[in-house]
Parts: structure tokens; C-alpha cells; sequence
């Protein structure tokens, strides 16, 4: 996935709920860079995220999410599909403070896009539209899916 800043991730979950489509669809990307993770590191944070599942998964609203590596800069991202935006927005309210623990606090970050379905977003066939630009530049915006230019 390539994002507006240049920067790229690479798919590498996806968790799922059980349930309906979303009444009320809402993507959430979230962006963090954790703090003296490098090299093989990521490696490693990638095979124990697995174990944050449960601080996501039971939250009234959540849908799915894509799990991406960390980007050029470091920074992991999660792409969700959420149920409303004030779910949503709970979710990162509660998510803010366990990642405060392990992330560079400047670098938690987190846009959510009204009326979005994730997988149109990935299509390319809905562009987001959201009334305040996020903070820190194009960061958030989806721009490209698909293998790497070479």
C-alpha cells in the first residue's frame, strides 16, 4: 500500500470480525513508530502483535483491519474498517495510552474518513473525503495498492 507521503507498507494480517457489513462505515488508519524497534525488531513486533489482537477485536464497532509493516520511516500503520465514527474514535482514545508506552508519543497519529468502506478505499474507487486535514501532512492517504514499482 502506498500512502499521499511516499511512503509504503506491506500487508502482513488481517484480522475479521464475525458480523454484518457496517451501518455506519468508517475507515480508521492509525500510524505509530515504537520506540528502539529496528532491524530485526520489527521481525519480532510483527510475530507478537499478534498477541494485541484482544485490544482491538472486542471493541463495539470494530470490523476488520490490515495490519501493515513498518514504512520507510518506521512507522506501523493500521488500516480498519470500523462501525461509526464515535466507535471508532473511542477505540483510539483507549488505544492512545498503551501505545504511548512503546511508540515515540509525536508519532501517534490517526484519521478517520466518514463513510468509507475499506475495501472501495483499497479499490481505488472511493477517494475519502474528510473535512480537517490530519495533522503531519498526507500521512494517511491511500494512493496505490498493489506489488511495488520497480
Amino acid at each position: 500500500m502506498t500512502f499521499a507521503d511516499g511512503t509504503t507498507g506491506i500487508v502482513y494480517r488481517e484480522t475479521v470480525a464475525d458480523g454484518a457489513a457496517p451501518a455506519d462505515p468508517v475507515v480508521l488508519v492509525v500510524a505509530f513508530r515504537l520506540r528502539g524497534v529496528h532491524g530485526r525488531g520489527h521481525a519480532l513486533f510483527r510475530a507478537e502483535s499478534l498477541l494485541n489482537t484482544p485490544l482491538f477485536a472486542g471493541f463495539p464497532g470494530f470490523v476488520s483491519k490490515l495490519w501493515l509493516t513498518a514504512d520507510e520511516d518506521e512507522r506501523y500503520r493500521g488500516f480498519y474498517q470500523w462501525d461509526g465514527a464515535e466507535a471508532a474514535d473511542d477505540y483510539v482514545s483507549a488505544l492512545w495510552w498503551p501505545l504511548a508506552l512503546v511508540s515515540d508519543r509525536t508519532s501517534i497519529r490517526y484519521c478517520v474518513l466518514p463513510g468509507a468502506r475499506r475495501d472501495e478505499v483499497l479499490a481505488g474507487s472511493t477517494a475519502p473525503e474528510v473535512g480537517a486535514v490530519p495533522t503531519g501532512g498526507p500521512w494517511w492517504r491511500l494512493v496505490r495498492t498493489g506489488s511495488r514499482p520497480r
